[in-house]
Parts: structure tokens; C-alpha cells; sequence
């Protein structure tokens, strides 16, 4: 085998674990979150995608797991916890699920 086999090989799987439909994004939205310290930090994201229930956001900051979040776009506000943070080639990518009660609406999103 040549080195562009084995690496595709050996790559690990994803399999799709989502519960609701996702809406591809690329929209800019803000992030509110408190550091391991307790400082209030916020920073614009990518809004990649998004479902009823979470999403996923494309910044350039490094946000722990379990982290609680607050996501803010035009139309309200989003509040979740950090599911996982992973550093791809151009920045970290946070998936959030959001807090019972929060949901997202389609209507709301051009």
C-alpha cells in the first residue's frame, strides 16, 4: 500500500449521531463563555451548521468541554454546553448542544 492508502485507512470513522436534521451555515454569530478563572470571554464564530438542537461553530479561541456557552445572532440568543472542542487546519471546531428548553428555529435563519 502507498501512504495515501494507509492514512485514509487508518483514519477513524465517523458515524452521524444526530438526533435532528442540520443546516449548513456561514453565518457570523457571537460567543459569550467565562475562562477556567471565571473572566467573562467572547469572540465572533463561524456558525457552521445547525440543528433544533446544537450546532457547530468555527472559531479561533480553544473552549474546554462542559463549557457553558451563550451563542448570540440577530434574531436572540442560544445558551449550551460544549460537547467537544477539536483544532482543524484553520481553527478550533466547537460543537455545542444546547440547554433544555433552547431550541433553534429555522424561521429565524435566512
Amino acid at each position: 500500500m502507498d501512504d495515501k492508502t494507509t492514512k485514509r485507512t487508518q483514519q477513524p470513522t465517523m458515524h452521524e449521531r444526530r438526533e435532528n436534521p442540520r443546516m449548513l451555515c456561514a453565518d457570523l454569530v457571537k460567543i459569550e463563555w467565562r475562562d477556567r478563572d471565571g473572566r467573562a470571554q467572547e469572540v465572533v464564530a463561524n456558525l457552521e451548521d445547525i440543528s433544533m438542537t446544537g450546532a457547530c461553530l468555527q472559531l479561533e479561541e480553544d473552549i474546554p468541554p462542559q463549557t457553558l456557552v451563550k451563542m448570540h445572532y440577530d434574531a436572540g440568543t442560544l445558551s449550551g454546553k460544549v460537547r467537544y472542542c477539536i483544532f482543524r487546519d484553520i481553527g478550533y471546531f466547537l460543537g455545542v448542544e444546547f440547554e433544555p428548553g433552547q431550541r433553534w428555529d429555522a424561521h429565524k435563519f435566512k
